[in-house]
């Protein structure tokens, strides 16, 4: 299981079992902090009591052995100065739950403790860092339940080293979730009998697991939840609000400092990510700001000029004085990548900004950095994309309209001639959706999130069952925009970007950190009112206001874009033959997952200039994933 992600972890490996709890932990390390055998895992606390396979960083961890020292919890001394003993001798003063309460960092663990014979998996707040856990039937010694094992690992990959789990039944709900969203969100797998353990989640399972049925998991609980953080930061600011603008912009370029500050620690090169974007910038700037030498900061430069920032990217290095690295990659470079995403990506994942992801992760690492800064985060906290501004304006414009009116005012949309100067024809289809969909906020959300918003019609009837689930209920919030905000903490965050940048990160070796997902930025981003995130045409109007404290408006103030590669226009071309292969009629007859008719549909129309490169990359994804995993 190890082997499997070996490269997660490729500067040391260890082993620790109890044969008599029948237990056993491995672990693979990325060396960032006490590179000596003092930092080696699994780590058993200083008193013995506690076993420890940890993935991540905690970044406040000097400040809490100053805590430890002061308060005298402190059993034994320090063997060395990895955050792995400090959080279990955290651990060990405060208990589990408290001591993830006091943490500052990304964090999943598996804990062993001897004394009451109990294993505790956990996870961070906003799922950083990733963990799988299940049942695994046939991978053990004996017969019958004897054969069941349950495991846990960090990817998909390491549970899928056991015997038993190398043929997996699929799960029907996260497949149909998967269509409709081009990833799975926890708990959801897409192997049948196991899970995702979600963010801000832990669990307890007793060393022995008489009790459980068989195929049965102790049910995990939050240790931290963003709605209700959310909820009581707003009473916070009801019961003592900001007093100005300033006074707010100066709270959260404080805690923003700090969460920077911590995150530079490392015993390794250390750089930023640097798009040229709000989020980048602003963590870059302040990196720099805080230091007496030229950080390192990288970006990835396009051939196509319209998917290029690093031009962007360039001017704001030059104005930091950053030792800037610029990577120019061709599309044979995206080319050759390709047939290793569904390796890297264990579970069927399509955000096509995966390539570009992975792409500079790998730059990085050759050049010699082993952690990277990165600005993610920032859209979901202080109301970024575009649908947290517009969504809520279309819903008050529409969601009065009977049906009738709402459906006939998006077919007259679709049915408007194309003109150079017009809504190109795949914004327009996305936009009549959203009419049709704009008689509540849940329904306009899913039609504008959904890559197939009816993922039955893709699939074939055996799964169809699976994709009748309506929208989820939003969460409760002050304003739609911020409940749309708070969504996207909950699924597309998790699920999507920090699953991306995770598994793009580890493939090579590479850390990063997002020092907006520090809880302490969140709780003042949600004490914030809407007006400081969200103004006129704009959004991460704070952000923005401290950005310029360090760089000139005109070098960052521009119309928001994604981190992509021209795929659409691939599919035509050098990647035309891959693709045909992977949507072969037959092919996807014989496999039993997906209908041939509506994908041929879509793939013809697209080759005739329509675009639809969110849906088919979904489907390539899953036959690519099929091809790797599938058997």
């Amino acid at each position: 299981m190890a082997d499997a992600i070996a490269h997660r972890g490729p500067d040391d490996a260890g082993l620790w079992c109890d044969p008599q709890a029948g237990l056993a932990l491995a672990h693979r390390r990325l060396s960032i902090l006490d590179l000596s055998p003092a930092g080696h895992q699994p780590m058993v606390s200083a008193t013995g009591r506690l076993v420890i396979a940890f993935n991540g960083e905690i970044y406040n961890h000097c400040a809490l052995r100053r805590e430890l020292e002061s308060s005298g919890l402190l059993q034994r001394p320090w063997r060395g100065h990895s955050d792995t003993e400090t959080l279990l001798a955290a651990i060990e003063a405060w208990g589990l739950e408290a001591a993830l309460q006091r943490c500052a960092g990304m964090a999943a663990l598996a804990l062993y403790d001897r004394r009451e014979q109990v294993l505790w998996l956990a996870r961070d707040r906003f799922g950083e860092k990733p963990l799988y856990w299940g049942w695994i039937e046939g991978a053990g010694a004996g017969a019958g339940p004897e054969s069941r094992v349950l495991a846990f690992g960090s990817e998909l990959a390491a549970l899928r080293a056991l015997p038993g789990a190398a043929s997996p039944q699929l799960n029907p709900a996260a497949l149909a979730a998967f269509f409709r969203l081009s990833c799975i969100p926890a708990p959801l797998c897409i192997q049948a009998g196991l899970q995702q353990l979600p963010p801000g989640h832990l669990v307890a399972i007793p060393a022995t697991t008489a009790g459980h049925r068989p195929g049965q998991l102790p049910a995990p609980r939050p240790w931290w939840d963003p709605v209700a953080e959310a909820a009581a930061a707003v009473q916070r600011a009801q019961a003592t609000p900001f007093g100005s603008e300033a006074e707010a912009l100066e709270a959260l370029q404080q805690v923003l400092q700090q969460a920077v500050a911590e995150q530079t620690i490392a015993d390794v090169p250390l750089g930023a990510f640097l798009s040229g974007g709000i989020d980048s910038s602003l963590i870059t700037a302040l990196l720099q700001a805080a230091s007496s030498r030229p950080v390192r900061s990288f970006t990835v430069a396009f051939p196509d000029a319209g998917f290029n920032e690093a031009p962007y990217a360039r001017a704001v290095a030059a104005h930091l004085g950053t030792d800037h690295t610029e990577v120019a990659l061709t599309a044979a470079d995206a080319h050759a990548l390709i047939p290793s995403l569904a390796r890297i990506y264990s579970e069927p994942f399509a955000d096509s900004s995966q390539l570009p992801t992975h792409l500079v992760c790998r730059e990085a690492r050759r050049s010699g950095l082993s952690v990277a800064l990165s600005g993610d985060g920032g859209d979901e906290l202080f109301g970024g994309y575009n649908r947290h501004r517009l969504i809520p304006a279309l819903q008050q414009r529409l969601g009065p309209w009977p049906p009738l009116a709402r459906r006939a005012l998006a077919r007259s949309l679709e049915q408007l001639p194309v003109s150079a100067r017009g809504l190109a024809r795949d914004k327009r289809r996305k936009l009549a959706a959203a009419m049709r969909a704009a008689g509540s906020l849940e329904q306009l959300q899913a039609s504008l999130t959904s890559v197939w918003p009816d993922p039955s019609a893709l699939l074939q009837p055996q799964w169809q069952h699976a994709a009748a689930a309506g929208p989820l209920p939003l969460p409760a919030a002050s304003t739609p925009a911020e409940q749309l905000m708070l969504a996207d903490v909950l699924t597309y965050l998790p699920a999507d970007i920090l699953v991306k940048v995770d598994r793009a990160a580890m493939a090579v070796g590479l850390e990063t950190r997002a020092p907006f997902l520090d809880h302490r930025v969140a709780a003042v981003a949600w004490r914030l009112p809407l007006a400081l995130k969200i103004r006129g045409a704009s959004g991460k109007w704070a952000l923005r206001q401290l950005l310029h404290r360090y760089v000139p408006p005109a070098l960052v103030e521009r119309p928001k874009a994604g981190f992509a590669m021209p795929i659409g226009a691939w599919l035509r071309g050098p990647l035309r033959l891959w693709a045909e292969g992977l949507l072969d009629p037959a092919l996807l007859q014989s496999q039993g997952y997906l209908q041939s008719a509506p994908i041929q549909r879509l793939w013809r129309a697209h080759l005739a200039g329509a675009d639809h490169t969110p849906q088919l990359w979904t489907v390539l994804m899953w036959q690519a994933w099929l091809a790797e995993w599938g058997s």
